[in-house]
């Protein structure tokens, strides 16, 4: 008898044993599940998260393009793809005269932690693409910066500030596109003239203004030598007169003696002694 209770106690053991293992298996499987369905809402979270971050972000870059195309009607504003290496946007800046002067690239960031990977990022493709300003548009600012500046060659400003940074930007672009304009169109003028001054046609004029002076001093020179002649020869034609005026007066008045006759060329007779002299 004894030794059948022993044996129903050992059972009732096992079954308890049983009992226990298959209760901590039930416990563990509904830990496990509901770990894995924890896992499987901070998932979903995560990603209904980051999709709603995406839109965010994409909703900035839209209104970001919106803003530049109504504060700058001459310049155009085209948009990158998804997808595609580089910026949101590119603004091609253009004068009044419809002359693109440059190219500015526009980083839309959203986001709560400004990581400095993206002005490295941005630099590259602003070699890439050639353009003259990179500029990231973000809710958060680097350390060190409270407010809108440069950063290792970027411009990192908030949506607020955008668009004076925009119109800073931009006319400084074009004052600088506009001076090296000028010092284009002055160099091409100093080419132009040098060739003039170099080439056939102004050694021709040149020639015949030269040769026209020549012509004119000494026909100049000509007539005053003709002039100085006629004026030696009458000078000797007059002295001729006035002597022998003289001498007709020295006989006139040895004949006549002390009556009068009046022999002067002029009405002075101190005018003709002068002429004499």
């Amino acid at each position: 008898r004894e030794g059948l209770a022993e044996q129903i106690r050992k059972q009732e053991l096992e079954k308890n044993q049983i009992k226990e293992t298959e209760h901590q298996l039930k416990v563990k499987e509904l830990e496990k599940q509901l770990e894995d369905q924890k896992k499987l809402a901070d998932e979903m979270r995560r990603k209904a998260e980051q999709g709603s971050m995406q839109l965010q972000g994409e909703a900035q870059e839209l209104i970001l393009e919106e803003m530049l195309r109504n504060n700058f009607p001459f310049d155009v504003i085209s948009e990158v793809g998804k997808g595609v290496r580089g910026a949101d946007c590119i603004q091609t800046i253009r004068n009044n005269f419809g002359q693109e002067c440059g190219r500015i690239i526009y980083e839309s960031k959203r986001t709560t932690n400004f990581s400095m990977e993206w002005i490295e990022k941005l630099k590259k493709d602003m070699r890439s693409m050639g353009v003259d300003v990179a500029v990231i548009v973000t809710q958060c600012y680097p350390k060190g910066m409270d407010c809108f500046g440069e950063r290792d060659g970027v411009w990192i400003c908030s949506y607020d500030e955008a668009k004076a940074v925009a119109y800073v930007l931009r006319e400084s672009i074009i004052k600088l596109y506009t001076a090296s304009r000028s010092q284009e169109n002055k160099g091409d003028k100093m080419h132009l003239l040098y060739d003039y001054l170099t080439g056939a046609e102004f050694t021709e004029q040149w020639k015949a203004i030269r040769e026209g002076f020549m012509s004119m001093r000494l026909s100049i020179q000509r007539e005053r030598d003709m002039m100085e002649r006629l004026w030696k020869s009458r000078e000797k034609q007059l002295d001729k007169v006035l002597i022998n005026t003289a001498q007709i007066r020295g006989s006139v008045d040895g004949i006549a003696g002390s009556d009068a006759i009046h022999l002067s060329l002029t009405d002075d007779m101190d005018d003709d002694a002068l002429l004499l002299e």
